[in-house]
């Protein structure tokens, strides 16, 4: 683990402003409810560089606030060759991104797609983008039942409680 003994996870998207930072922002959510905030480093990151330093979308911060859930301070960042190494979980949003994190090298972190922790099956997470504020609550909704499983799983897997 590189950082200081915490569990190190990081989601991943195509731009890093709408599916991954659901992903960071619920994950740090439901550690935060469970008392397990501080056993982790959370971030996100895009596999494309089209928003690097742009916030997460206007979608992604309205459908977490309706919830209660924070983005503050998120800022699109590119996935690179160098973050292989550092995360212990690399969760992709969708099977495209999941072969562009592969491509990279060899990953010493669990490569996931985050649905293959959804109780509803396996398969992508949609991408809301262009798509309407319904496209963006659907992609929180899976975002948030498939994170409630795998912090289940990371912390069965890790004996966090």
């Amino acid at each position: 683990m590189p950082f200081n003994d915490k569990i190190s996870i990081v989601f991943v998207c195509l731009g890093n402003v709408c599916r991954s930072p659901l992903g960071e922002g619920v994950f740090r959510h439901l550690a935060a409810e469970k008392g397990l905030i501080d056993k982790f480093v959370k971030d996100s990151a895009g596999t494309g560089g089209y928003h690097i330093g742009e916030p997460p979308h206007p979608g992604s911060r309205s459908v977490a606030g309706k919830f209660g859930v924070s983005l503050d301070g998120q800022l699109a960042r590119q996935f690179t060759k160098g973050d292989l190494p550092k995360w212990d979980y690399i969760i992709a949003m969708d099977s495209s991104n999941h072969r562009n994190i592969i491509k990279l090298g060899n990953p010493t972190g669990n490569v996931h797609l985050l649905r293959e922790f959804d109780p509803k099956g396996c398969g992508d997470v949609p991408d809301p983008w262009g798509r309407g504020d319904d496209a963006f609550l659907e992609t929180y909704t899976i975002i948030y039942r498939c994170c409630e499983k795998l912090l289940d799983h990371i912390v069965r897997v890790h004996h966090l409680m």
